[in-house]
């Protein structure tokens, strides 16, 4: 029988099919489509102490997700976090790894934290009975990191050290944004009978983020001259 990760897989595939591979929303499509197979793997194969804590947690995320794809196709408004990855999406001079990395900074920054407090919502619970599936989730995004960014950016070390775009990516972190989604959402938490400073909290976070993903997506080589 299908699962809720099993909906979302379907969604992010179809979502594949129709983008132009190069598509910027595209390589990060691909990127998180893996993950959450794995995660749907994880949960047949028993890998979390909470089957349903891990279920919710990731289809409340993918969506938050999917509704910024679906806010960018339509005429709604994406959150400040997506909204550098919409923009240059197409941009020539932006290589794939940024696009793989600008989603990721966005997915993690922003939406993690904002996930796991409408998990909390739903099964009413606070942020620490969510920590282990959390954390595996966090675990196999930092363990992926690595891959990624051989597959996406392939070529000799030397030439990878004198590359722009090692130093650009060198000032973000994966795992040090997954541990501020943490501390986001626990203060988000403490925060819900504050729903005025909740929402300013929010609105920043969602502008911090989409400042770095801006900067993770600067262009490095100039658009090709029309003959």
């Amino acid at each position: 029988m299908d699962t809720p990760v099993d909906t979302v897989v379907r969604r992010m595939r179809a979502l594949d099919a129709a983008l132009h591979p190069r598509d910027g929303v595209a390589v990060f499509n691909r990127v998180y489509l893996t993950v959450t197979e794995t995660v749907d793997r994880y949960v047949d194969t028993g890998r979390f102490a909470d089957r349903h804590a891990a279920i919710t947690l990731d289809v409340r995320f993918a969506g938050r997700y999917l509704d910024a794809v679906a806010a960018a196709v339509g005429d709604g408004r994406a959150p400040a976090c997506w909204r550098p990855l919409f923009q240059f999406r197409r941009h020539p001079g932006v290589r794939p790894l940024q696009f793989a990395l600008a989603g990721i900074n966005a997915h993690i920054g922003h939406d993690l934290a904002l996930a796991v407090v409408d998990t909390c919502r739903t099964l009413d619970c606070a942020p620490a009975e969510l920590e282990d599936a959390f954390d595996t989730v966090g675990d196999l995004l930092v363990s992926l990191e690595e891959r990624i960014r051989e597959d996406l950016m392939p070529g000799p070390d030397l030439l990878q050290i004198a590359d722009p775009l090692t130093h650009l990516l060198g000032s973000w972190s994966l795992e040090r944004a997954r541990d501020a989604a943490w501390t986001a959402a626990r203060a988000l938490w403490a925060l819900r009978e504050l729903p005025d400073i909740a929402g300013e909290f929010t609105e920043r976070l969602d502008t911090a983020v989409g400042l770095a993903g801006r900067m993770l997506l600067t262009p490095l080589a100039e658009p090709p001259l029309r003959g």
